[in-house]
């Protein structure tokens, strides 16, 4: 098995760079030891201009039986010579990619010590592979590669050369390019290790339910707007429907909260935190965390959750605050976690302060025993991202099992949406939301939810209360009623 990378640089920008991105020196050939091989990093040329990085993985046939347990695609048992006899030491596959990911696993995360500012940098990229499986010809290969930013050529390669009129076999030898100011080395790599094993549409390993998180960790950032992300998913699944359909699942949670990310709540929050004259009013956001801390302290939480909590911005407030002696912010997006990571500056926060926050990826749409226990949790400027036949798994997964002492929750009020004079009228305050409620309709339906699960609820303003329409943002606090939490239970 096969694979090169290049690219190229200026006497001021060397191509060599490559080598500090894959931690991997130009000048010395090294060997990795996999479980079902060798494989072996060097570079058949190394110059200022123009670069190349092969990886060369050796298969040894009988310890991907020995290991695999004599089984083949979906777990059945390959014919005895079948099982020596098979493209896989020299066909791309599931075992190149893995090998990707150990060989070169800082650059894939995007991590260079040595040139940040590199491993930030799109880079002009060419990678070949000489012989890839692609069941679904190259036609799939271009419909998997080229949303991406890819530039493809997939030549297929014919059953036999000196007989031409036996067509083409299932393989193709793959020439990716994609130009300078697309792609760093990091997102090329993660395409690599999710669509090398998707089109050979098999794996060399029994797929458990954490291939879940590592397709949602390989994808991030492109794989939940892909126009193919279903096949995608599905074979690198091996076709396990619940995988799948988990996947699928968070991935359109990922969709929004990444939309999220980058503009929320553009009409009232475009100035948030930029305000540096004392004329300028205080920004609907700034108000709303304002209003969130208010009712954590009254309710004397210390330990809290912050359920979607995007880039951490009440995260970072809580953490001001040493009564919250634990704070854990969830959200579906790994994108959204990192620039919170930054936010917070993690990598260099005290050891004491560090203890004191987590933050984990998790959907809000699945129960999750890691989130039981906790004195308050808030959904800010949540619900009204999910459809709304997903706010029952929602709505059980907070208040029937996590069952915090307190629940915040905020979300716009569309009635106030008239005031907006950048906002055309019928439309919701930002492309994601699925909904906008009206009080009314707020109240409908966080009152049979708190009846439910043994609550009590009460609605609060945030930002000024309007006399015709109302406040733009609406809160509902509620409080965990035991005595009525256990009729509920016993009825």
């Amino acid at each position: 098995m096969f694979l090169t990378i290049s690219t190229t640089g200026t006497p001021e920008r060397p191509a060599t760079d490559l080598g500090f991105l894959l931690h991997k020196h130009p000048e010395k050939t090294q060997a990795f030891s996999t479980s079902y091989g060798t494989a072996h990093v060097f570079y058949p040329e190394a110059g200022d201009e123009r670069c190349t990085a092969a990886l060369l993985l050796e298969i040894d046939p009988v310890a991907l039986v020995r290991r695999g347990k004599g089984k083949g695609k979906g777990g059945a048992p390959d014919a005895a010579l079948a099982q020596y006899v098979n493209d896989r030491p020299y066909a791309a596959s599931s075992l190149l990619a893995v090998a990707l990911s150990a060989v070169f696993s800082s650059a894939m995360r995007g991590v260079c010590n040595a040139r940040p500012e590199r491993a930030a940098q799109p880079l002009p990229l060419r990678i070949e592979v000489p012989a890839l499986p692609a069941r679904g010809g190259a036609e799939l290969v271009r419909a998997l590669f080229e949303p991406l930013g890819w530039t493809v050529t997939a030549t297929p390669v014919p059953l036999d050369e000196r007989f031409p009129e036996w067509g083409a076999s299932r393989y193709v030898r793959l020439v990716l390019d994609v130009p300078a100011g697309k792609l760093t080395l990091g997102e090329a790599l993660r395409h690599l290790y999710v669509l090398l094993p998707v089109l050979d549409d098999a794996k060399h390993y029994w797929v458990s339910p954490d291939e879940v998180d590592k397709l949602l960790r390989a994808g991030d950032g492109w794989l939940a707007d892909h126009p193919e992300q279903k096949v995608i998913t599905s074979r690198y699944l091996a076709r396990r429907w619940s995988l799948t359909r988990e996947a699928m699942q968070r991935l359109e949670l990922v969709r929004l909260a990444d939309a999220d990310d980058t503009d929320v709540d553009e009409i009232d929050n475009a100035v948030d935190e930029e305000s540096d004259t004392e004329d300028k009013p205080v920004p609907l956001a700034v108000r709303r965390r304002e209003a969130i801390l208010a009712e954590l302290a009254a309710a004397g939480a210390g330990r809290v959750l912050d359920l979607g909590c995007g880039q951490g911005q009440l995260v970072q407030e809580l953490l001001k605050d040493v009564r919250y002696t634990e704070i854990v912010g969830v959200d579906v997006s790994v994108r959204a976690l990192t620039v919170a990571a930054r936010r917070l500056k993690l990598d260099r926060m005290g050891e004491r302060r560090a203890e004191r926050v987590t933050l984990t990826q998790g959907s809000l749409a699945y129960t999750d025993k890691r989130l039981k226990g906790y004195d308050a949790a808030v959904l800010s400027e949540v619900v009204e991202h999910l459809d709304i036949e997903r706010l029952p798994a929602l709505e059980y997964a907070v208040f029937g099992s996590a069952r915090p002492r307190t629940v915040l929750v905020t979300t716009p009020n569309v009635e106030y949406n008239v005031r907006w004079e950048t906002l055309p009228a019928g439309h919701v305050r930002h492309g994601d939301h699925r909904f906008e409620w009206t009080r009314e309709e707020f109240r409908a339906w966080a009152l049979p939810v708190a009846e439910r699960h043994g609550y009590d609820v009460r609605f609060e303003p945030v930002g000024d209360d309007d006399p015709e329409v109302g406040p733009p943002t609406q809160m509902a606090v509620f409080t965990r009623n035991d005595k009525n939490a256990k009729e509920v239970r016993a009825a």
